[in-house]
């Protein structure tokens, strides 16, 4: 049981794409800790996962509350008394600074209120910037967890990173490659960084090694260049033109859809691609579960954005699902090349077609991929062990108090 109170900072919530968050809060509910969530975003249109009725944690959507002229007057001259010179002058032409300020008084008030002890925020952008703020005010400590886009795009603003990095208690990230690249650019100016997996529920993923639907690909998230999408595209062109018969179902939703329904059209995919959009949770495991195989085929992007460690790759393996992957961040750390997975070249669209032709030709090879893929997750990304960890760090956190 853990008696500390923490209160989540998040840009939006719920988010369909950040199922690690959702899981990471019930786990935490399920271990007896009192959580507030603060939404700095309103939550988006369209599905939601199921399993956001189970969260208990009261929700503080921030744009809904009514600012008057005289808080939002206080607002500003609690943020000045934590401030530094840096952080202290800003114009108000097209800024949301101002705003942003508001909301960590806020976060800051409602701290206060509430008996709140410790603030953690996903992500080192906006999130973290609320979190700090509001904690240096309120006098607790805070902490962050580091992802993917928020450290390796090319428009990190390091100077704030550093700050972050400097003021907070903890770092959380995702993969051992997070934690060396943290540790370069950070150059020994940080907490303590803690390299903890984003864990799953395995009860809610049981291992199936059941033969599975014959020449069924699967690929799952956001349409965006970082997930490699039109190189899997390429490779169904590939294999299609060797007259293999296989379907692939590409679910996700993202900024880069028309371009890639474009290529689809290109490539002459209908009768064996289809781009079903975004799906609830339940109904992207119950596809992924039926699938022969699973292909990640993650790219880093021209910005410098990639993934971190993708989730839906470990629900793949957990449930059973060979998976094909490539070497970028942190991805190798899961996907051992002949050993739990098959890896390729990223943005190679002949060796990626390659390796999913040989899982839909080697079902028993993929079962075996599969099996010790099932161990290496049982291992290691256990949703409880890992979010035990984090209680851990908060309440180690919560008893030093606010840093400096």
């Amino acid at each position: 049981m853990c008696n500390l109170k923490v209160g989540y900072v998040l840009k939006r919530y719920p988010r369909l794409s950040e199922t690690f968050i959702l899981n990471e809060i019930l786990a935490h509910e399920a271990a007896g800790m009192d959580l507030h969530i603060f939404s700095l975003r309103v939550p988006e249109d369209g599905p939601q996962h199921e399993d956001v009725k189970r969260v208990r944690a009261e929700v503080s959507c921030l744009p809904l509350e009514p600012v008057s002229a005289r808080g939002f007057g206080e607002a500003l001259l609690g943020a000045a008394e934590v401030l530094d010179e840096e952080e202290s002058t800003f114009g108000f032409r097209e800024s949301k600074y101002p705003w942003s300020l508001w909301q960590a008084g806020q976060i800051a008030r409602a701290v206060r209120e509430q008996g709140i002890s410790h603030l953690h925020a996903h992500f080192a952008t906006e999130a973290t910037a609320m979190a700090r703020l509001a904690a240096l005010q309120a006098g607790i400590s805070y902490s962050f967890t580091a992802h993917a886009k928020d450290i390796f795009h090319e428009s990190v603003d390091m100077p704030r990173l550093r700050r972050f990095a400097r003021d907070a208690a903890g770092i959380v990230t995702v993969s051992d490659f997070n934690v060396a690249h943290l540790n370069s650019v950070l150059d020994g100016d940080a907490c303590p960084i803690h390299r903890i997996y984003n864990g799953l529920d395995l009860s809610a993923f049981p291992f199936d090694d059941t033969p599975r639907e014959p020449g069924v690909i699967i690929a799952v998230g956001r349409l965006v260049e970082k997930k490699g999408f039109d190189v899997l595209l390429r490779a169904c062109a590939i294999m299609k033109a060797s007259g293999r018969n296989f379907r692939c179902e590409l679910i996700g939703d993202g900024q880069e859809r028309e371009r890639l329904e474009a290529l689809h059209r290109e490539l002459g995919l209908g009768d064996h691609v289809e781009m079903t959009g975004a799906l609830p949770r339940e109904e992207v495991v119950r596809r992924v579960r039926r699938a022969s195989v699973m292909a990640a085929p993650c790219v880093v992007g021209e910005d410098g954005n990639r993934d971190g460690l993708p989730t839906v790759l470990l629900e793949a393996m957990a449930l059973g699902t060979p998976c094909v992957s490539t070497p970028v961040t942190g991805i190798p750390e899961v996907v051992r090349h002949e050993a739990t997975g098959l890896m390729v070249p990223e943005r190679d669209a002949d060796a990626l077609a390659g390796a999913l032709g040989r899982l839909l030709d080697e079902p028993r090879f993929g079962r075996a991929l599969a099996g010790r893929a099932r161990t290496l997750i049982e291992d290691s990304f256990d949703l409880h062990r890992n979010t035990a960890q984090i209680r851990a760090m908060f309440e180690a956190a919560a008893a030093a108090g606010a840093p400096g």
